[in-house]
């Protein structure tokens, strides 16, 4: 019987699995948010009814999460699907051609740096231990027993686009009449700031650069869906 301490260790997600999460999280409020902005600028020119425009928004945002939720499910199955494919094949592989795989591990160690006499024998040490453990580690950078959720991602880019998508709906249907453009601007403009700000620090990149590469993507949306409601409502 397995300790809880073992059960524990299988259970608890790596980070990788954790910044994937985060990542289908931060994707799905960015396209929430701009995904209802395009709809609510759009049918806000058409007319003023405050309650047609929220319906339309709310309508989008909903669909919006479950369309995100969705795909985000479908994309990581896929992952996880060809992770255990992997997993599989290298099992077999340690029956019929493990000397290969052994070299594989030794020549690993070899390109880190360390001699080929040690690395031989570090080589021969995991093997003997943990042979499909080492072997996927080295070849996929994969670990054993850990997939990719899509269930953790499908709920995060639900949840998230969901959340996204509010800011603009009740900037633009809650705010005094005279004010509900440029509130919904402003939303809009922070929010994805924000998105910005945070696909950077989770990917290490330029946050200045996500941050107003976002903003200016969030006011391209609004122009095009503003000039699309006037084409359409002329």
């Amino acid at each position: 019987m397995e300790s809880a301490k073992s059960k524990n260790k299988k259970e608890s997600q790596t980070m990788e699995e954790k910044l994937n999460t985060l990542r289908a999280g931060v994707l799905g409020s960015n396209d929430g948010i701009l995904t209802v902005v395009g709809v609510l600028f759009s049918v806000a020119v058409a007319t003023t009814n405050q309650f047609t425009i929220f319906i339309a928004g709310l309508s989008d945002l909903l669909a919006c999460a479950f369309s995100m939720a969705s795909g985000e499910y479908a994309s990581v199955s896929t992952q996880k699907d060809t992770e255990k494919s992997v997993v599989a094949k290298e099992e077999q592989l340690l029956k019929t051609d493990y000397d290969t795989d052994l070299r594989v591990v030794s020549d690993y160690y070899v390109d880190q740096g360390v001699s080929k006499e040690t690395a031989d024998k570090i080589a021969k040490d995991l093997m003997s231990k943990k042979p499909l453990e080492t072997i996927v580690n080295v070849k996929y950078d994969l670990q054993l027993g850990h997939y990719m959720n899509p269930w953790n991602a499908a709920f995060s880019s639900l949840f998230s686009a969901s959340a996204g998508g509010i800011f603009p709906l009740c900037a633009m249907t809650l705010s005094p009449i005279a004010f509900q453009w440029p509130a919904t601007i402003l939303a809009v403009c922070l929010s994805v700031g924000l998105t910005g700000y945070l696909s950077a620090r989770l990917g290490n990149g330029l946050v200045k650069t996500a941050i107003i590469r976002n903003v200016i993507v969030g006011i391209i949306t609004m122009i095009i869906h503003y000039s699309l409601g006037i084409l359409l409502a002329a």
